[in-house]
């Protein structure tokens, strides 16, 4: 049976820590309820040995965004037990692990204690809390559901980070496969084909053509290294001004959107229709969920598009049309959203959409990489294939030398 680590709290705020063996999570907390215990996280344990109970677990440093995932799980599984407001954050100031996500909640149970609301509250702390977070929120505590918001809220950061962790760590192996190829290649280059240089000018022998390319290369990497990453060092930077100015980002994010189009517009779709369904269903007014969505875009585009759509929804115009017309997103999503707001489920009808393209956009990324990997060994083979090639034909043609 698997062993399940947990973390909990009792109503008067003590933190208990343990392991537990049970069928699946949902028998856990089954368990911890009956024990009197409101679960405040529960993972799978690949070794039970790594973890006593009542030890502190170990401290890891994590992301912002890690943290407030945290901060939303736990305060959520609180709020959901029943403990008012001001108990569970302070529950959560005392248990939290993180230095400084401890002082943001303490910051911010002052704050309520001082007669601020909770989303007032969450504001004083942009850096840690976006203004999509604080406005749902707001929401909640407006339609007196902050719990079911904040549950919302973690299902909505939980899909999120799941979604990005997948295409990073998709990334990770043709990443590490770029880099020690090209560090392959510079070692060759810099250490190796010169040691065979001095061999051939000893002989001062005429060099096939490949190898005098190949010597003449290596020569111009020894000798203007210094040229070399300057050189890349400046293009980087110039880069970097030049995605910095709105005419630059503009042109840059309908390059991306015409060479990779099928990632971007799966992965920004989903985004948009996870984030506008989420806020919908929290109670945000939907022109306040639309300037909203358009600040968690990150391409210029669909961002211009999203700008027609909150134009139109200002006319009354609904949001179908200007989607349409914007000639940007997917036709199975701009049939799904009709339907939503036709049948005055939009909400839920974004929802859909989101787990529809998200899958998608994994299936996308999958391919993306089974094409990626293979290309970047050929292009790996050809050019070590190339040096050894160049290498061999000056051997052979030393051999061939009169005696």
């Amino acid at each position: 049976m698997p062993v399940f680590h947990y973390r909990a709290t009792s109503r008067t705020g003590e933190l208990t820590e343990g392991l537990i063996n049970a069928a699946d999570e949902r028998a856990v907390v089954e368990s911890l309820k009956n024990s009197a215990l409101i679960p405040l996280k529960i993972t799978q344990s690949r070794d039970a040995k790594r973890t006593e109970p009542g030890k502190k677990m170990e401290i890891i440093k994590r992301s912002a965004a890690s943290e407030v995932l945290t901060f939303t799980t736990e305060l959520s599984a609180l709020l959901g037990a029943g403990l008012p407001l001001d108990r569970g954050l302070g529950i959560l100031s005392e248990i939290s692990e993180h230095e400084a996500m401890q002082e943001v909640i303490t910051s911010i149970l002052r704050y309520i204690r001082e007669g601020s609301s909770f989303s007032d509250a969450l504001m004083k702390h942009p850096r840690v809390f976006p203004r999509l977070y604080v406005n749902i929120v707001r929401a909640g505590e407006a339609g007196g559901v902050l719990e079911s918001v904040m549950l919302k809220l973690n299902e909505f950061l939980e899909t999120s980070k799941e979604l990005k962790d997948h295409i990073y760590s998709a990334m990770i192996y043709p990443v590490i496969l770029m880099l020690s190829g090209g560090a392959s290649v510079i070692v060759l280059m810099t250490y190796v084909i010169p040691k065979f240089s001095v061999i051939f000018e000893d002989l001062g022998q005429t060099l096939p053509l490949p190898t005098q390319i190949l010597l003449t290369i290596s020569g111009l990497m020894i000798s203007y290294w210094w040229v070399i990453v300057a050189a890349v060092v400046v293009v980087i930077v110039l880069f970097k001004f030049y995605i910095a100015s709105p005419e630059g980002r503009n042109s840059w994010d309908a390059l991306m959107l015409k060479v990779f189009r099928d990632i971007v517009v799966k992965l920004e779709t989903s985004r948009l229709c996870r984030t506008l369904g989420t806020l919908l269903k929290s109670g945000v007014p939907l022109l306040d969920a639309l300037r909203n969505v358009r600040d968690v875009v990150s391409n210029v585009v669909i961002r211009q598009a999203i700008d027609s759509v909150i134009k139109g929804a200002k006319e009354g115009q609904g949001i179908t049309g200007p989607i349409i017309a914007s000639n940007v997103f997917p036709a199975l999503a701009i049939s799904m959203i009709k339907v939503g707001e036709e049948s005055g489920h939009l909400d839920s009808m974004l929802l859909k959409v989101a787990d529809t393209y998200e899958k998608a956009l994994k299936t996308t990324v999958r391919r993306f990489i089974s094409i990626v990997e293979p290309s970047m060994i050929l292009v790996m083979g050809v050019i070590v294939g190339f040096i050894v090639m160049s290498m061999l034909m000056a051997i052979f043609s030393i051999n061939e030398m009169p005696m």
